[in-house]
This record gives structure tokens, C-alpha cells and sequence, in this order.
């Protein structure tokens, strides 16, 4: 089980904190970094947010309340003072049972005792340090290692991590992180990524200050937005962004971040100004124009530097960014501006497909953004619109109503012009990015009573102009339904049917490409109990079906069963999968959220025929000295090779080791 869930803690919270990285993980990307994430959920495990003290900025951290549900928590004190007991959430409109025991390992109404001064003495007495090394491999050998003519990993196959992270109280905290990637160069700079950051907090009319990385997150994500960010998932209330603002960033995904400094402050009562600046070096396919300037097209996003190719492209472009936002907030309304300046040293031009046509050329782009977000009642509104002033407008606008004390809903409409320029966009959308998108989103939660939940999302989109591998404009829609049934506190049973169909060019071999109808369905059914105090089972089947055009259905399967062990003060803990699965090809590959070490996170991709089996292991060495090992192993029938390119491998295994150490003093 995650790290953090393998402490002295009621199995009832341990089973409540997976299924919120679960739950979240699957409105992400298969690869996204869940570091930030886990990193807000091991804070307020530790140190509980004091419900009495809070303000909705720190509410906004935790993932699964929706922006409703915060807004009629302070309604809610504001109308009957503070709170007596934690289990008095019950009484607030929207907080279910659910909720509330979701929530209770992270927050109390106990008065917490902050130092407010910073001395020195206090900061070396009462500051907190936490120290993590990780070791990772793939135990058999890949081509890319092999002694290849041209393009191959010149690294070693280890993956290393190490960070150190520093808080005094919540008022000063301070993190480094150093990472090495398989196939990068280990021996003269053992680390390829460093990141680090200062921060301070609640000094007088300085509220935050960041120097080093950092993430800036307003609005809904359509001008301004890094790090981490969910889509589309069950909780349909998580297409309403909540927006953190300026936070310090302490992932290792090497492209969603700004170095230098920025800083919110509060100029007046119900003000804030958060200036910023930002310098980096970004990784680009370069090559000469004719009269012999560097140009890119594109800039290069996965931080790998393995290849002759990819150690080449590194840090070839200059960044810069400068910018503000400034926010007014007052009871139930909140309204902002963002403006900001992008220049790169190099120019970037347009690709020679047709799709490409409309994207972004040139050194510099400036973009502007106005976002705004309203509690009435039983209702919140909240939308943005964004400009670069190159290129087109796009916007989004939508409303999370509680319709009765179990059903609430949400509505969404998004246009995003096909000309619309931004380098930090993560609005909802069904690209990867928000731009040449229309779309019109509704769902709906109901609760019934403590026992049942019910979910449904439907999202219609269009694309008004062509995409890679669509030569037309094109459409589709996308249909969530989940049931979850929990009869006791110790046993969980789910369904899960989701549909999505888009258009995409025929495969077959015609002179002019039209559009073939593809269709992807998923049913899933799970069930999960705790037999004993000790001991946690999971079973779950799930079914993808994949199909595009006249073409055969395919038709894939996915069973596992997961066993934890998971004794109150032991030192030893840990689990295992067992996993048979029978998917024809890719395209009807199913992903499964599996554990990992603490602050590690993985989302394997079954695809093909074979089994899958891996091994957690955490062991408390001392009182602030713990041990995790992780064991996985793929095994696939019929096959000679598994991977693709660099990464195949001979035979028809593949398996990894991990070794983490974490000591806390």
C-alpha cells in the first residue's frame, strides 16, 4: 500500500486515503507525476488543518471537496460559529457521509499552537525535516543498452532520486529534489533534473513567498496554470478548478514549473497581487532557417536526456516569463485579471501539416485572462476567458448547483478557438490541450443515503478545425455511469460502465482519408473488504472494448485480486497483486491504478496476454527510519520480445526493482 497509508492509523482511514489517490489518479495522464498530490495528503495526515483556523485558499488542497462544498462550510460557521466536533460536517449542506470520512484523518478543531516567529533557535528546535533516496531498475537488459550504430541511451538503466524537504510550522518551508532518469548519464553529474525552493509564509501583508520553483494555478486553468491538475472523473464536481494560486513546487516532472521568484500580497483588505518572474532554459528540436537562425516548432516536454538526440535538444531554449495577476475576494465573490509576457530567444515556426496551421509562431506572446467565481445560495458559478494577443479567444463558463440535500450537478460549456495561444494551459478539455475545442458538459452525484452513490457524466465536444490523424473537423461524446454500494464500513463494491467515441482517419488504403467512427467502452465491477483488523482484500474485473470503423471488435479483459497486510504498530507491512489479463492489441489496453512506495505512484498499462504480479514491502528500521521495496514482474504469453524501440526487451518478461528510504528527524 502508498507508504504513508502503512502507519499506526484505523484501516478504515488507510482504505479512505487509497481510494482518494485512486479516484483522483484516473482523471489524470497514465505517466502525470502525483508527487504534489501525495506530498498535501502526508501534511495534513501529520499536521491537520484546524477547521476553526482555515481559510478557503487551504480548504482548496484537499482534492475532494468541491468548490460548493467549501463555500457552505464557511457559510455554515459564519452562520453558527465555530465548530464544537469534527463529526459536526454532518450538519453542512453536501457534506455526505463520504465526505466526512474522507476528510476526518486531515483536519481537527483543536487548537494548534503555530510559531510565529523566526528565530533561530525555533527553526533548528521545532523545524521538521524529511530525507528520501529511491532506487529504481528494470532488471532485464533493453536494446537501448546494447551497442547500437547511432541512437541509443548512452546512461545507465538505475533511476535515482533524492529530496530533502524543511518546514517550520506554515510559515517557512524549504525543499530540494534531484533526479536521474534510466538511460541518463550517472557517472560526472550523478543527477540530470535539480529543483529547489524557499518558502515563506504569513509575514504581515506578505502572505507567500517563493524563491526558486514554483507553480502558479488561477482561475480555470485557461491562461495560467503548472503543476498539478485534474480532468473529467467520477467526482463530476473536479471539472470546477480550484485554484491554489502560488505554491512552491517540489515534483520531478521536469517541464510544468517557473524558476525565479513570485510572491502574493495583500495590497488591501480583500486584495491580493501575485507578481512573478521566471527564467528558464527548455528543451526544443532546433534546427537553421536560411539565413542561418536557430527555429523550433515544438519544445520537447519529457525531460529525458538518454539519447545522442534528446542530450543535444537539452536547455537549447532560453525562457522567459513576467507577469501578474491580481484578485479581489470579498464574502462569496471572487473576480481576478492575468497578465503575463512570454519571449524565447529562438523563433518557432508552423509544421507543414495541414493541422498545424494555426499554431503559435513567433519569439514572444502576451496573454490575458479574466476569471471569476460566485456562491449563491446553493449554487457556484465560475468561469474564465483568455487572449493571447496573437491569435484567437477562448473561454469557459460553468455551474455546480445542489439541486436537494443527495443530488448535486454540474454544467460546463468550454469554447476554445483554434487559434488560441498559451504555454500554460491545463483547462478542462478532451485534448491535451485547451485549444480548437467546443464542448458541453453536465453531471450528476447523488447520494441517497449513507450506503449508495451514484455518478453520471455526459460530455458532447467538437472540433472545429483538423487534429493529428483527423484530416476533417471532427466530433464525439463521452458517458460516465458508476455506482458505489457500501453497506458496512468494511466492505465496497463498485460498477463502472464509460463510453467514449470520437473520429479519427480510416486505416484503410484510400486516395482522399475520410473518418472512421472509433468507439472505446470499459465495464468494471470491484469489490473490497476487510476480513480482519490485519488483513484487506480487492478483487476487480474489467472489460474494454475497442472498434473503428467496419473493422472486428476488440475485445480485452483485465482480473486481479490484491491482498494487504497492514497490522496496527507493526513493523512490517505491505501487499501484493495477482493480475491475469487478455487484451488483443493496444488500442484495447486497460490501465489499473496500482500501490507503490511513498510518493511514488503508478498506473500500469495491461495490453497484450500475460500475467502481472508485484510485491510492496515497508519496514519501520526505527522510530524515524523506514524501508520500502517494491517487486514487480510482467510475464506474456506468446510473444518473443516485449517493448518497442529502445526499450525492447528479449524473451518475454519484464521486471522491476525499487528501494526507498525515508528517514524523518
Amino acid at each position: 500500500m502508498i507508504g504513508f497509508m502503512a502507519n499506526a492509523q484505523t484501516n478504515t482511514q488507510e482504505t479512505d486515503i487509497r481510494d482518494i489517490l485512486e479516484s483522483m489518479a484516473e482523471s489524470l495522464p497514465d505517466d502525470y507525476d502525483m508527487t504534489e498530490l501525495v506530498d498535501v495528503l502526508e501534511k495534513y495526515r501529520k499536521h491537520p488543518i484546524n477547521l476553526n483556523r482555515t481559510t478557503v485558499e487551504e480548504l482548496k488542497t484537499l482534492v475532494f471537496l468541491s468548490p460548493l462544498q467549501i463555500g457552505n462550510f464557511f457559510n455554515y460557521i459564519k452562520e453558527n460559529g465555530l465548530l464544537e466536533d469534527v463529526l459536526e460536517l454532518q450538519s453542512i449542506d453536501g457534506f455526505d457521509i463520504k465526505t466526512v470520512r474522507t476528510i476526518l484523518p486531515f483536519v481537527t478543531v483543536n487548537n494548534i499552537t503555530e510559531y510565529r516567529q523566526l528565530r533561530f533557535k525555533n527553526m533548528i528546535n521545532a523545524g521538521g525535516n524529511d530525507l528520501m533516496m529511491r532506487f529504481a531498475q528494470t532488471l532485464q537488459k533493453q536494446k537501448g543498452y546494447t551497442d547500437l550504430p547511432g541512437n541509443r541511451y548512452l546512461g545507465s538503466p538505475e533511476r535515482f532520486q533524492m529530496r530533502y524537504r524543511y518546514h517550520y510550522s506554515s510559515i517557512l518551508s524549504a525543499a530540494v529534489t534531484f533526479d536521474k532518469d534510466a538511460g541518463e548519464k550517472f557517472i560526472g553529474k550523478p543527477f540530470d533534473f535539480y529543483s529547489g525552493n524557499i518558502t515563506l509564509l504569513k509575514l504581515g501583508k506578505l502572505k507567500k513567498l517563493v524563491l526558486g520553483d514554483y507553480a502558479l494555478q488561477f482561475g480555470q486553468g485557461l491562461t495560467l496554470w503548472s503543476g498539478f491538475s485534474f480532468g473529467k472523473g467520477p467526482d463530476v464536481t473536479s471539472v470546477a478548478k480550484k485554484d491554489l494560486g502560488l505554491r512552491p513546487y517540489n515534483s520531478t516532472n521536469e517541464y510544468s514549473f517557473f524558476r525565479g521568484t513570485a510572491a502574493t500580497i495583500n495590497l488591501f483588505k480583500n486584495v491580493e497581487l501575485t507578481p512573478f518572474v521566471s527564467f528558464r532554459n527548455l528543451d526544443a528540436s532546433q534546427k537553421s532557417d536560411s539565413e542561418g537562425n536557430l527555429i523550433q516548432s515544438t519544445i520537447n516536454q519529457t525531460g529525458l536526456h538518454r539519447t545522442p538526440t534528446e542530450i543535444k535538444n537539452k536547455g537549447v531554449l532560453p525562457q522567459s516569463v513576467l507577469g501578474t495577476t491580481i484578485q479581489y475576494t470579498k464574502d462569496e465573490f471572487a473576480v481576478g485579471a492575468i497578465a503575463y509576457h512570454t519571449h524565447y530567444r529562438n523563433r518557432f515556426v508552423t509544421q507543414t501539416a495541414a493541422y498545424d496551421r494555426y499554431s503559435f509562431t513567433g519569439k514572444s506572446l502576451t496573454n490575458l485572462g479574466l476569471f471569476y467565481n460566485y456562491t449563491y445560495k446553493n449554487m457556484y458559478l465560475y468561469g474564465e476567458v483568455a487572449k493571447g494577443l496573437v491569435g484567437g479567444v477562448a473561454y469557459i463558463n460553468g455551474i455546480l448547483i445542489s439541486l436537494s440535500p443527495i443530488v448535486s450537478a454540474a454544467l460546463t460549456h468550454r469554447n476554445y478557438a483554434k487559434d488560441y495561444h498559451s504555454f500554460f494551459n491545463q483547462a478542462v478539455s478532451e485534448s491535451t490541450e485547451a485549444v480548437n475545442e467546443k464542448g458541453l458538459y453536465f453531471g450528476l452525484n447523488i447520494n441517497p443515503n449513507k450506503h449508495w452513490a451514484f455518478s453520471f457524466y455526459g460530455d458532447y465536444f467538437r472540433f472545429p478545425w483538423l487534429k493529428y490523424r483527423i484530416d476533417e473537423p471532427s466530433k464525439g461524446y463521452e458517458v460516465l455511469a458508476q455506482a458505489l454500494y457500501t453497506p458496512s464500513k468494511t466492505v465496497k463494491i463498485l460498477v463502472r460502465f464509460k463510453t467514449e467515441h470520437k473520429q479519427q482517419n480510416t486505416d484503410l488504403d484510400v486516395a482522399v482519408n475520410f473518418l472512421d467512427d472509433v468507439k472505446r467502452e470499459g465495464y468494471r465491477a470491484e469489490a473490497s473488504w476487510q476480513l480482519t483488523d490485519n488483513w484487506r482484500f480487492q478483487n476487480r474485473i474489467e472489460v474494454s472494448q475497442y472498434k473503428k470503423g467496419s473493422a472486428n471488435r476488440a475485445f480485452g479483459y483485465l482480473i486481479f485480486q490484491d491482498i494487504d497486510y497492514s497490522p496496527m504498530f507493526a513493523r512490517l507491512t505491505g501487499n501484493v497483486r495477482f493480475a491475469y489479463f487478455n487484451t488483443p492489441g493496444y488500442n484495447s489496453r486497460i490501465y489499473a491504478y496500482e500501490d507503490d512506495v511513498l510518493y511514488s505512484f503508478a498506473f500500469g498499462m495491461y495490453s497484450g496476454k500475460g500475467v502481472r504480479t508485484y510485491l510492496n514491502l515497508r519496514y519501520n528500521v526505527i522510530k524515524r527510519l523506514s524501508f520500502w521495496m517494491r517487486y514487480g514482474l510482467f510475464v506474456y504469453r506468446d510473444v518473443e520480445t516485449v517493448g518497442t524501440y529502445l526499450d525492447e526487451i528479449k524473451g518475454n518478461k519484464k521486471s522491476e526493482i525499487k528501494i526507498q528510504l525515508r528517514y524523518q528527524f
